[in-house]
């Protein structure tokens, strides 16, 4: 693959690097009060656009297939909302004896407390071969979940310095994430035909609208001076988001593939990705819902941002060995069913 090619495939990355650049050369564009007006157009306009299009996006009527695999859907809802939350805050409190930034210790907080993906997952479930159905379920119904749970999760560990009243960060959640994923929902049942039909760049047009808010939000960080990114601090929290992701991934295949469990090799493949996986795209506008005002967001969003490129850099190198691994145990499990009892 050229690099041209390599290039527009990650597009969405780039673009990452990209806005945080124009941020750092032009951060008063995007800054509260500044021409942009974030304080409207990102905070109730962008964050209301990312999740009416998620409305529209999401399948719900295909769920009812993977509906009755209740095992499976409690294993990874409670993993990733219950245990991987849990998980971190004990690692962080033996890494906050370290030099580590504290801000990028509190934004590995966040990333644990975060929905999984509506994408990456069913995406890399899908290219291994395996529970399609079961990742697609997972996926609509954590987001779901994440809106109520992830900033009750956010509020729980972290707190908030923000000067909005606890009932008003909820009522602007309704506002901005529930309302519009309903309308979604409708406006899905009515042209659903139409939809299928010229399959709408649902994905790009998120991303898109993900980068405004990234942008408006490291133009608040590069306007104060005060805030300072420390170099080695980030290399190790890639290493720790990397370290975490593999034993979390290892951690998921062994408990689905003991001889009890239950689960089939296609149920696995489903599990190990839904189960690790985290929403870039949820998680920037909850957080900057949640921490309005917190002049250490962007600070706290960074190790988001590492996540999602890297969880989807690990699970695209990892498919071929896993598709090697659940087609063997497809094998083996057909030559025990043609063995006479």
């Amino acid at each position: 693959m050229g690099l041209l090619a390599r290039l527009r495939k990650e597009w969405f990355i780039v673009g990452i690097v990209l806005v945080i650049l124009s941020a750092k050369l032009q951060p008063s564009f995007g800054v509260k009060g500044g021409p942009l007006k974030p304080e409207v157009t990102i905070a109730y306009v962008a964050v209301s656009l990312i999740f009416f299009n998620s409305g529209l996006s999401l399948k719900t009527e295909e769920l009812t297939s993977a509906l009755l695999h209740v095992r499976l859907h409690l294993f990874v809802q409670s993993f990733t909302l219950i245990f991987f939350p849990l998980a971190v805050w004990l690692l962080l409190k033996l890494l906050e004896l370290s030099s580590i930034d504290q801000w990028l210790l509190r934004g590995l907080q966040t990333v644990s407390c975060m929905p999984p993906p509506v994408s990456s997952a069913v995406i890399l479930t899908k290219a291994v071969g395996g529970n399609e159905a079961a990742a697609i379920f997972n996926s609509a119904f954590g987001s779901f979940l994440g809106i109520v749970v992830t900033p009750m999760l956010l509020l729980l560990f972290l707190g908030s310095s923000s000067s909005v009243p606890f009932t008003s960060i909820f009522s602007q959640l309704f506002m901005t994430v529930v309302v519009p994923l309903i309308l979604g929902q409708v406006c899905r049942s009515f042209l659903r035909d139409f939809l299928e039909r010229r399959k709408p760049p649902f994905g790009t047009i998120s991303s898109a609208v993900l980068l405004m808010i990234i942008y408006t939000t490291f133009c608040d960080t590069f306007s104060n001076p005060n805030i300072e990114l420390d170099p080695v601090s980030l290399l190790l929290v890639v290493f720790i988001i990397f370290s975490i992701q593999i034993s979390f991934m290892l951690l998921t295949f062994t408990m689905s593939t003991r001889s009890r469990s239950g689960f089939s090799p296609a149920d696995t493949v489903a599990i190990v990705f839904c189960s690790t996986h985290k929403s870039l795209t949820l998680g920037i506008p909850m957080l900057k819902i949640v921490f309005e005002g917190y002049e250490h967001l962007s600070l706290i969003s960074v190790p988001l941002l590492i996540y999602h490129p890297a969880q989807i850099l690990l699970g695209s190198v990892l498919v071929p060995t896993i598709r090697n691994w659940m087609t063997n145990q497809q094998k083996v499990g057909k030559v025990m069913n043609l063995q006479p009892v």
